[in-house]
């Protein structure tokens, strides 16, 4: 075992950088006994293919779906780490996946294509999980309370030497100086950094000039906001990176982000044939929390950890596996 983890560490630290950390080495599963979570007749042997997103979050809350329907009883395959959000989110739909965690403002914006997101979390969650039952099929578990939202941070000393407390204070800096470090895919996205731009009063080409925006991989953009090469970026809220690099959160004073919970989701057949599975996820889901799974993304994108290793870990901490 001690070889298999060793050979599972050296792989991953040779993979490129891609999402929001290390692209996990393999499928590999590290075996788990049931403890809360117990092993449901009902659910042994069910195939259920689980799949996620390829950034640090979406591996660790993948991986913890996997060893969760593990313990249960399921027979699970690992499809996790597939690129980019609407790759992910087809396979569900294609039915080539059964299972996945989603983020209720993505779900509800980017998928079901609607331009006003619902300030209220509750009725947020309520409006993405109804409608998307009824156009693709698709069942929204109750989701978690952590919020993986946007905002735009900045350094500490780029925050004080502007006066930067809000995401409107952006114009306090002068246009030449007002860069920004931004991910591919967040880019042009409604709920993204061309629609925060739009919220919050600016026109990109002449607010914020085109030469001054950086388009990288998530993978490093945290590094190179923390080095300088942008007065201000695109980030996320749960970021495990953010406290180790000292970054500054600006508030989003006009509310334009939509909340991001995340819920676990799956095709209606296996929802409808297997109800228990939410009873699986119920507990798991209250229990990750803002700073829990910015702990966790710190374990691996800080501490360079193995995304299937820390979601063991911190199932087994929380006594839902042995």
């Amino acid at each position: 075992m001690r070889a298999l983890v060793a050979l599972l560490l050296l792989v991953t630290v040779t993979l490129p950088v891609a999402g929001c950390g290390l692209r996990p080495a393999s499928s590999f599963v590290p075996p788990v006994e049931p403890g809360s979570i117990r092993s449901l007749p009902a659910l042994a042997g069910t195939p259920v293919r689980v799949t996620s997103k390829e950034f640090t979050e979406q591996l660790v809350l993948g991986k913890i779906a996997v060893l969760a329907l593990t313990a249960a009883g399921a027979d699970v395959t690992d499809q996790t780490n597939v690129q980019g959000s609407v790759n992910a989110r087809a396979s569900l739909i294609r039915g080539d996946a059964d299972l996945m965690w989603e983020y209720t403002g993505t779900g509800w914006i980017t998928y079901l294509g609607q331009s006003d997101p619902i300030p209220d979390p509750v009725k947020q969650y309520e409006a993405v999980r109804d409608l998307d039952l009824r156009r693709n099929g698709i069942v929204w578990l109750p989701p978690a309370p952590l919020n993986n939202s946007y905002t735009i941070g900045a350094t500490r000393a780029t925050a004080e030497k502007w006066g930067l407390k809000t995401i409107s204070d952006m114009t306090k800096i002068p246009v030449a100086q007002r860069t920004y470090c931004v991910d591919h895919e967040t880019f042009g996205r409604d709920d993204g950094f061309l629609g925060m731009l739009k919220g919050y009063g600016l026109t990109y080409g002449k607010d914020v000039l085109p030469s001054n925006v950086r388009r990288m991989s998530t993978g490093v953009l945290y590094s190179a906001i923390a080095d300088g090469q942008c007065a201000l970026g695109m980030v996320t809220t749960t970021d495990g990176r953010l406290q180790a690099l000292d970054l500054v959160l600006l508030e989003d004073d006009r509310k334009f982000f939509p909340i991001y919970n995340a819920a676990v989701t799956m095709r209606r057949q296996l929802a409808d044939a297997h109800p228990e599975i939410a009873g699986i996820f119920a507990p798991i889901s209250a229990r990750l929390t803002d700073d829990v799974i910015r702990k966790l993304n710190a374990q691996v994108d800080v501490d360079g950890g193995v995304p299937v290793l820390v979601a063991r870990d911190w199932l087994r901490s929380e006594g839902f596996v042995r």
